[in-house]
Protein backbone atom coordinates (compact mmCIF):
# COMPACT_ATOMS: atom_id res chain seq x y z
CA UNK A 1 0.00 0.00 0.00
CA UNK A 2 2.89 2.43 0.69
CA UNK A 3 4.27 1.66 -2.80
CA UNK A 4 1.25 3.05 -4.62
CA UNK A 5 0.59 5.96 -2.23
CA UNK A 6 4.09 6.96 -2.71
CA UNK A 7 3.32 6.97 -6.71
CA UNK A 8 -0.32 9.50 -5.70
CA UNK A 9 1.61 11.90 -4.03
CA UNK A 10 4.48 11.80 -7.03
CA UNK A 11 1.91 12.09 -9.75
CA UNK A 12 -0.24 15.20 -7.40
CA UNK A 13 3.82 16.89 -7.00
CA UNK A 14 4.02 16.54 -10.61
CA UNK A 15 1.06 18.34 -11.74
CA UNK A 16 1.30 21.30 -9.42
CA UNK A 17 5.09 21.43 -10.27
CA UNK A 18 4.32 21.35 -14.44
CA UNK A 19 1.68 24.08 -13.28
CA UNK A 20 3.67 26.63 -11.60
CA UNK A 21 6.64 25.95 -14.25
CA UNK A 22 4.77 27.35 -17.10
CA UNK A 23 7.18 29.88 -19.10
CA UNK A 24 7.47 33.73 -18.05
CA UNK A 25 6.73 33.78 -15.01
CA UNK A 26 9.16 36.44 -15.08
CA UNK A 27 12.06 37.32 -18.37
CA UNK A 28 15.46 36.23 -17.87
CA UNK A 29 18.45 38.73 -17.92
CA UNK A 30 18.93 40.40 -21.24
CA UNK A 31 21.67 39.49 -24.05
CA UNK A 32 24.74 41.10 -23.60
CA UNK A 33 24.66 42.47 -27.48
CA UNK A 34 21.64 43.86 -29.38
CA UNK A 35 20.79 41.87 -32.78
CA UNK A 36 18.27 41.46 -34.82
CA UNK A 37 17.00 37.70 -33.33
CA UNK A 38 17.61 39.34 -29.80
CA UNK A 39 15.54 42.07 -30.28
CA UNK A 40 12.61 39.74 -31.82
CA UNK A 41 12.95 37.36 -29.06
CA UNK A 42 12.61 39.93 -25.90
CA UNK A 43 9.64 41.25 -27.46
CA UNK A 44 8.25 37.57 -27.53
CA UNK A 45 9.33 37.49 -24.01
CA UNK A 46 7.51 40.58 -22.85
CA UNK A 47 4.11 39.26 -24.85
CA UNK A 48 4.78 36.14 -23.09
CA UNK A 49 5.73 37.72 -19.24
CA UNK A 50 2.61 40.06 -19.82
CA UNK A 51 0.07 36.65 -21.05
CA UNK A 52 1.67 34.41 -18.34
CA UNK A 53 0.06 36.99 -15.36
CA UNK A 54 -2.96 38.63 -17.29
CA UNK A 55 -3.91 34.99 -17.04
CA UNK A 56 -3.11 33.73 -14.27
CA UNK A 57 -6.16 33.14 -11.77
CA UNK A 58 -8.54 33.60 -14.38
CA UNK A 59 -11.81 32.05 -13.53
CA UNK A 60 -15.12 31.24 -15.08
CA UNK A 61 -16.74 34.39 -14.79
CA UNK A 62 -13.61 36.22 -16.42
CA UNK A 63 -13.46 33.92 -19.30
CA UNK A 64 -17.13 34.70 -20.39
CA UNK A 65 -17.16 38.37 -19.74
CA UNK A 66 -17.49 40.92 -22.78
CA UNK A 67 -18.01 44.62 -22.98
CA UNK A 68 -20.87 44.69 -24.89
CA UNK A 69 -22.86 42.24 -27.02
CA UNK A 70 -20.68 42.49 -30.09
CA UNK A 71 -17.33 42.27 -28.15
CA UNK A 72 -15.43 38.63 -27.92
CA UNK A 73 -15.21 37.18 -24.64
CA UNK A 74 -12.18 37.07 -22.70
CA UNK A 75 -11.92 33.23 -23.84
CA UNK A 76 -12.72 34.39 -27.75
CA UNK A 77 -9.70 36.94 -26.84
CA UNK A 78 -7.81 34.00 -25.67
CA UNK A 79 -8.14 31.79 -28.38
CA UNK A 80 -7.22 34.92 -31.13
CA UNK A 81 -3.67 35.39 -28.88
CA UNK A 82 -3.49 31.29 -29.51
CA UNK A 83 -3.73 31.65 -33.21
CA UNK A 84 -1.42 34.73 -33.37
CA UNK A 85 0.83 33.12 -31.60
CA UNK A 86 0.68 29.96 -33.69
CA UNK A 87 1.86 32.29 -36.33
CA UNK A 88 5.03 33.68 -34.18
CA UNK A 89 6.25 30.11 -33.58
CA UNK A 90 5.51 29.38 -37.47
CA UNK A 91 7.22 32.41 -38.51
CA UNK A 92 10.28 31.63 -36.33
CA UNK A 93 10.23 28.41 -37.70
CA UNK A 94 10.08 29.40 -41.50
CA UNK A 95 6.76 27.27 -41.35
CA UNK A 96 3.69 28.25 -42.64
CA UNK A 97 0.60 29.11 -41.01
CA UNK A 98 -2.41 26.66 -42.64
CA UNK A 99 -5.65 29.08 -43.24
CA UNK A 100 -8.08 27.77 -41.91
CA UNK A 101 -6.45 27.95 -38.75
CA UNK A 102 -6.83 24.78 -36.38
CA UNK A 103 -9.21 25.06 -33.34
CA UNK A 104 -7.70 26.26 -30.11
CA UNK A 105 -8.30 24.33 -26.50
CA UNK A 106 -11.30 25.50 -24.94
CA UNK A 107 -9.86 24.21 -21.37
CA UNK A 108 -8.12 27.20 -20.28
CA UNK A 109 -5.62 25.08 -18.74
CA UNK A 110 -4.40 23.87 -22.00
CA UNK A 111 -4.94 27.04 -24.02
CA UNK A 112 -2.40 29.07 -21.34
CA UNK A 113 0.15 26.33 -20.88
CA UNK A 114 0.04 25.87 -25.14
CA UNK A 115 -0.10 29.63 -26.09
CA UNK A 116 3.28 30.09 -23.09
CA UNK A 117 4.92 27.22 -24.35
CA UNK A 118 4.40 28.48 -28.41
CA UNK A 119 6.05 31.95 -27.44
CA UNK A 120 9.03 29.68 -25.51
CA UNK A 121 9.90 27.74 -28.53
CA UNK A 122 9.80 30.91 -30.39
CA UNK A 123 11.40 33.42 -28.24
CA UNK A 124 14.36 30.76 -28.32
CA UNK A 125 14.30 29.93 -31.86
CA UNK A 126 14.91 33.59 -32.65
CA UNK A 127 17.35 33.88 -29.42
CA UNK A 128 19.60 31.70 -30.86
CA UNK A 129 19.59 32.45 -35.60
CA UNK A 130 22.26 34.13 -36.44
CA UNK A 131 21.77 37.79 -38.52
CA UNK A 132 21.74 35.98 -42.33
CA UNK A 133 19.52 33.17 -40.59
CA UNK A 134 17.10 35.97 -39.96
CA UNK A 135 16.90 37.13 -43.15
CA UNK A 136 15.55 33.77 -44.38
CA UNK A 137 12.66 33.75 -42.76
CA UNK A 138 9.28 34.53 -43.61
CA UNK A 139 5.99 34.73 -42.53
CA UNK A 140 4.12 32.43 -44.69
CA UNK A 141 0.27 31.29 -44.49
CA UNK A 142 -1.11 29.01 -46.36
CA UNK A 143 -4.64 28.61 -47.83
CA UNK A 144 -6.20 26.33 -50.68
CA UNK A 145 -2.71 25.27 -52.14
CA UNK A 146 -1.81 29.30 -51.98
CA UNK A 147 0.90 30.68 -50.62
CA UNK A 148 1.69 34.69 -49.35
CA UNK A 149 5.07 35.28 -47.85
CA UNK A 150 5.76 38.31 -45.94
CA UNK A 151 9.29 39.58 -44.47
CA UNK A 152 9.90 38.25 -40.85
CA UNK A 153 10.19 41.71 -39.70
CA UNK A 154 6.49 42.22 -40.08
CA UNK A 155 6.07 39.96 -36.87
CA UNK A 156 6.62 42.88 -35.06
CA UNK A 157 3.83 45.31 -36.29
CA UNK A 158 1.63 42.29 -36.72
CA UNK A 159 1.13 39.38 -34.92
CA UNK A 160 3.29 40.67 -31.87
CA UNK A 161 1.80 44.33 -31.88
CA UNK A 162 -1.18 42.41 -32.04
CA UNK A 163 -0.83 39.83 -29.48
CA UNK A 164 -0.13 42.65 -27.04
CA UNK A 165 -3.09 44.47 -27.46
CA UNK A 166 -5.12 41.84 -26.95
CA UNK A 167 -3.37 40.59 -23.81
CA UNK A 168 -4.09 44.20 -22.61
CA UNK A 169 -7.28 43.72 -23.59
CA UNK A 170 -7.87 40.64 -20.99
CA UNK A 171 -5.95 42.53 -18.38
CA UNK A 172 -8.99 45.09 -18.40
CA UNK A 173 -11.56 42.79 -18.96
CA UNK A 174 -10.46 40.61 -15.86
CA UNK A 175 -10.19 44.01 -13.74
CA UNK A 176 -14.01 44.83 -15.00
CA UNK A 177 -15.04 41.37 -14.00
CA UNK A 178 -13.63 41.98 -10.14
CA UNK A 179 -10.50 40.21 -10.58
CA UNK A 180 -7.37 42.77 -11.16
CA UNK A 181 -3.79 40.86 -11.85
CA UNK A 182 -2.06 40.07 -8.96
CA UNK A 183 -0.41 42.17 -7.27
CA UNK A 184 3.51 42.93 -7.89
CA UNK A 185 3.45 42.47 -11.55
CA UNK A 186 6.34 44.43 -12.65
CA UNK A 187 5.95 44.65 -16.17
CA UNK A 188 8.89 47.06 -16.97
CA UNK A 189 11.49 44.80 -14.94
CA UNK A 190 10.12 41.36 -15.81
CA UNK A 191 9.53 40.37 -12.52
CA UNK A 192 6.54 39.42 -9.70
CA UNK A 193 7.48 40.50 -6.56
Amino acid sequence: MYIPHFFTLLFIFSLQTMAQELPFSSIAAAPQDLTAGNSISRMIQGLGFRYHWATEGLRAEDLEYRPTKEAQSTLGTLQHIYGLTKTILNAAKNEASKRPAPSPPDNLEALRAATLNDLQQAATLFLNYSEDEIEGLNIIFQREGKQSRFPVWNLINGPIADALYHTGQVVSFRRTSGNPIPKGVNVFLGVKN
